[in-house]
This record gives structure tokens, C-alpha cells and sequence, in this order.
């Protein structure tokens, strides 16, 4: 963290608010509360798939928070008040400190509700449920996944987008992305890239490293995307909000924060020409399941969606349980997944609006931490008083704008085309 020193007395006062939300939250780990242990997968896997997971509310209560979930819940209460009653009403930065300590309360609340339907309602406010529209008499989450899906089936059986076979080790993979990833943040060990054999994941990002799991098998592709979506979004907005002097709880990120991310994180694999269609139809399972849940479906259902999918035993029980962890088997979903999709929309929405308006710097500001998008009105205000600063870390399609804003400008004529007359238009030539 910066130093202090050199704060005027209500810089100080901001810092002293922001750094208690930052301890405040430090023992809340959302994913840790919610997964499944290893038995669970096993038993299910033993029974071949025929019986539902071996999880209900006492399997979640014999698996404490690590922390009093009431007496957390009061701290960011007092948090909340004091903001109030040292910032004022109406203070822009207090507005986004008590939304935050409003939402880390929710998130408790969820935890709390762990293996019970309330689990699931919480995790709709905070994450959103499939069936939310981007707007009145749009489309939904759910209508988005099926249409990719339908895209996607079109293209399936080209054998030219086939996947490159997986032939890079650990080692490799290590050695290739940190290479990558020295050439943006520098090779003074700014971000650190290593071995780990403790995670389930093939990849796992932290506040200035990430953690690539031993036994795992890379390609190219997979490589740009970690290089991408890890480091330059994920790690890259975590050190920008380490790099904050005052408002220190950018570094910190709660669910309405996720759906940001997550949104940049996809748009730069796209705009870097990372994402392929593998990879975009696991994001697209991801929500079809969601919704399935949503609508009653079962764990033992979805199981054998993702398995009519092509996934293997093991992997379709790994989607399953992201869907259902933190609930029931036959409750209703945890529904941070979509958090992808539903946040590249709403990041694209914003980019193309920002060129539309000629308000560009606004854009890199998304990575001046860990953001939410309704915050970014706020947040220029905050960097323009020196509250904030900009972004250190940027990708190099954000740091020049200029290809990024031409193809915006493209894209906001195209969007006032029909698709469906110039596919009438183009019958007789496509």
C-alpha cells in the first residue's frame, strides 16, 4: 500500500473507511464456503451418476464460515454508519463504501443460507438469475445461451476449428505465460507465474500471481487465454487497486464487481483474438444450466446435459457441481457463472455508448481496480479530485484506443442493420 504521509485530512479520512471495509472482508471466501469436498464427488461418481450428491443443510453446517457471521454482519453495519456520519449523505466515495458494506452483508446472509432455498433467491440478487433481461423486451441470459449455442452447432463440425491437441506440461506453461506476462507488467517479478499441485483448476489467478496445476496440459490457445483473461484483466486490476492511495478497497472485489470483470475479462479475449469456440461454448453450457436449475432441473439432469454435451464422468460432474454448490442438489443454482456473459454484454454496451458520446476516458477505467459498472461516472469524478488514481496496468487495446474506438464506431452502425433481411439479400451469394 502508498504511504499516507502526504494525505490531506479528508484523504486520510477516506483511507482510514476504505482499509477497514478491506479488513473487514478478508475472511469472507465465497467460493471456499460453497464448494463440495472430494468425497461427495467420489460417492457420486461411485454410484454411477444415479444418485443425487450427498449434500444437504447439515453438510454445509458441519463446514464453518471461519468467521461469526453476526458479529461480521454488525462490523459492516458500524462501517456503514461511520461513513455516513463522517462523509455525508450524499458524498460520491461514501455512496460506493456503504453499497459495498450493503452487499458484503448479502453475501453473508447467502453464506448463512447455505443448503437451503434462500441460497439460491441471494444469489439471484447479487449475481442475477438467467432469465433477467438486458433491457425491457430484449432478450435474456438464457435466450443468449441458446442462440450461441445454435451458432456454435452450425460451426461444430468443421474439422479446421478443431482444438490443437495439448502437448505443452506444467513447466512449459509456466515458462511460455510468464514470458508473455513480462512483457506487459515487466520482468522485475511484478507478477509471479509457478507450479502448484492444491488446486482443481488448471489455472488459478491471485492479488500478484498465478498458480498453474502440475499434472495439466496446455496448447497455444490455451496459453494466450490465460495471458489474457488472468493476467492481464484478473491480476492487472488487482494491482491497480493495490496501487491506490486512498481508496484502498479497489483491490477488493464484491459480487457486483464479478459480473465486471468477468465482462472485461471475456471482451479481451475476444478483442485479442484469444476466445474460440471450445471455449465459448463452455460459457454458454455454463448459462443453458443455470437456467435449467432455474427451472427445476435436478443435479442428476444437468449432470446429463453436460454429458450429452460430450464431456467426460469427471468433467460433467465438475459443471454441475459450479452449478449447484452452495445449495442443494435439487435447489436452486448459484448463479455467479453468469457472471461471464452476462457482464461482456454489459461492458460491450458501455464501451460502445462511451464512443458514441465521445467519452473515452472512461473506458480505462474499468481497470483502475476491481469496478463496478455503475460506479464509473462516480469513479472519473473521484480520479478527477484525486481520489483516484488511473489505471497503472493497462492491456495495450486500452491503452491505445484507437483500433478499439474505430471498431466501436463500426459497430454502432451494424447494430442498425437486419441481420435477417441481409441474410435475405445475401441468399444467392453465401
Amino acid at each position: 500500500m502508498n504511504s499516507t504521509a502526504e494525505l490531506t485530512e479528508y484523504q486520510s479520512l477516506v483511507r482510514a473507511l476504505s482499509d477497514r471495509i478491506v479488513e473487514a472482508q478478508t475472511p469472507i471466501r465465497i467460493l471456499d464456503a460453497v464448494k463440495w469436498d472430494d468425497s461427495v464427488r467420489q460417492g457420486f461418481l461411485d454410484g454411477k451418476g444415479q444418485r443425487l450428491p450427498a449434500v444437504d443443510r447439515e453438510y454445509y453446517q458441519s463446514r464453518p464460515l471461519g468467521f461469526d457471521p453476526s458479529a461480521k454482519k454488525q462490523e459492516f453495519q458500524d462501517i456503514e454508519r461511520d461513513v455516513t456520519r463522517q462523509l455525508g449523505q450524499f458524498s460520491p466515495v461514501g455512496q460506493i463504501m456503504r453499497r459495498m458494506c450493503k452487499e458484503y452483508r448479502m453475501v453473508i446472509r447467502m453464506l448463512e443460507a447455505r443448503g437451503t432455498p434462500d441460497f439460491g433467491l441471494i444469489s439471484q440478487d447479487l449475481y442475477g438469475a438467467a432469465s433477467d433481461a438486458f433491457h425491457a423486451g430484449d432478450p435474456t441470459l438464457a435466450d443468449l445461451g441458446l442462440m450461441l449455442s445454435d451458432y456454435l452447432n452450425n460451426i461444430a463440425d468443421r474439422g479446421d476449428l478443431a482444438d490443437e491437441p495439448k502437448s505443452l506440461c506444467a513447466r512449459e506453461a509456466v515458462e511460455q505465460l510468464q514470458a508473455r506476462l513480462d512483457k506487459v507488467f515487466g520482468d522485475d517479478g511484478v507478477i509471479r507465474v509457478f507450479e502448484s499441485d492444491g488446486i482443481v483448476a488448471d489455472a488459478a489467478a491471485g492479488a500478484d500471481y498465478i498458480k498453474i496445476r502440475s499434472d495439466a496440459l496446455f496448447n497455444q490457445r490455451d496459453i494466450r487465454a490465460l495471458e489474457v483473461h488472468e493476467g492481464l484483466v484478473h491480476v492487472g486490476t488487482t494491482l491497480n487497486g493495490l496501487n491506490q492511495p486512498i481508496c484502498t478497497f479497489l483491490a477488493k472485489g464484491p459480487p457486483s464487481s464479478t459480473v465486471t470483470q468477468e465482462g472485461l475479462a471475456i471482451l479481451m479475449e475476444v478483442i485479442a483474438f484469444a476466445s474460440y469456440p471450445t471455449r465459448l461454448r463452455k460459457l454458454t453450457n455454463r448459462t443453458r444450466a443455470i437456467h435449467m436449475a432455474e427451472e427445476g432441473a435436478d443435479f442428476i439432469e444437468v449432470y446429463r446435459f453436460f454429458s450429452g454435451q460430450g464431456y467426460g464422468d469427471e468433467e460433467s460432474y465438475g459443471n454441475a457441481s459450479r452449478v449447484f454448490r452452495g445449495s442443494t442438489p435439487n435447489g436452486l443454482p448459484f448463479t455467479k457463472d453468469l457472471s461471464y456473459l452476462k457482464g461482456f454484454i454489459m461492458i460491450y454496451n458501455y464501451i460502445q455508448l462511451a464512443v458514441r458520446k465521445g467519452k473515452l476516458e472512461q473506458i480505462p477505467l474499468l481497470f483502475c481496480g476491481k469496478t463496478t459498472l455503475e460506479d464509473m461516472r462516480t469513479l472519473r469524478q473521484l480520479v478527477e479530485e484525486g481520489m483516484v488514481v488511473a489505471p497503472r496496468y493497462l492491456p495495450p487495446q486500452f491503452a491505445d484506443l484507437n483500433a478499439l474506438s474505430a471498431w466501436m464506431c463500426f459497430s454502432n452502425f451494424l447494430n442498425h442493420l437486419s441481420l435477417d433481411r441481409v441474410e435475405a439479400d445475401y441468399a444467392n451469394i453465401l
